[in-house]
């Protein structure tokens, strides 16, 4: 199976925001459609991305943080390494990829453009729905 398996189930929507946004636009956009990253692009008409930014990384830069810290900028605390898969990767290998990494977010790539994200959650659930299936197969041919 492949990661385009997962994006067709799941959808393409990808929820972006700017490298100058504030922490606070941040957590705001992360409480209102329920997820835990999102993609950094300054301009999300090319599908560029400048990095991502997740709910792990605001908690990791609270202790000393001061007074303004919701004013910040995401730049500051943003990841700009960013790692991504494409459409045609094998999801065991994106799979590995992020439990070795220790990441939960994907971008997907088609062409140096933005055209979806995977998360750990996503190939757990999708991994779970195949395995069901086979066995639902499996349990069929042995009842006939």
């Amino acid at each position: 199976m492949r990661i385009s398996d997962v994006i067709r189930h799941k959808g393409r929507s990808v929820v972006t925001i700017r490298s100058d946004a504030t922490i606070k636009d941040l957590v705001t956009l992360l409480a209102e459609h329920r997820i835990g990253a999102v993609v950094v692009s300054d301009d999300p008409e090319a599908g560029a991305v400048a990095g991502i930014v997740s709910e792990r990384d605001v908690v990791r830069a609270l202790p000393g943080a001061g007074e303004g810290f919701f004013a910040t900028p995401i730049s500051r605390i943003m990841t700009s390494d960013v790692h991504t898969c494409a459409p045609e990767d094998e999801i065991e290998s994106v799979a590995r990829e992020v439990t070795d990494r220790r990441i939960r977010h994907v971008p997907v790539m088609i062409d140096g453009r933005l055209a979806g994200i995977v998360s750990i959650g996503d190939i757990v659930k999708h991994r779970i729905d195949e395995l069901q299936a086979e066995r639902d197969q499996l349990t069929d041919y042995i009842q006939r």
